[in-house]
């Protein structure tokens, strides 16, 4: 499976997570500045909403995984993974090798 990548670069998220906040005051709330610009970079609303929920998080604004928390769980999700595969071709090695030795003493 090949990751495609960002639309946006950090820079630009930074940059739309600030304005939001620059000018929330400046909108009902809070959701029309996240509408408002959101539409002037290009990206849904709902996008510019998780990056601005993110990083509250990050701030501990928010609770919640911080985005260094995110990345260190998805690494040892996949050390897991790769961990767990590689068990399994050491158990199926295992398994074929004694059927082996067995085979072998098994003959006259």
């Amino acid at each position: 499976m090949t990751k495609r990548a960002a639309p946006f670069s950090p820079e630009v998220r930074e940059h739309a997570v600030r304005m939001v906040r620059e000018h929330e005051g400046e909108h009902g709330s809070q959701r029309s500045a996240i509408q408002s610009i959101a539409a002037k970079i290009g990206c849904s609303g709902e996008t510019l909403r998780n990056w601005v929920r993110q990083s509250e998080r990050d701030q501990v604004v928010r609770s919640g995984q911080t985005t260094n928390e995110r990345e260190r769980i998805k690494a040892l999700e996949r050390e897991f993974r790769e961990l767990r595969q590689a068990n399994e071709i050491l158990r199926t090695a295992s398994e074929y090798f004694a059927f082996a030795e067995l085979d072998r003493r098994s003959r006259p």
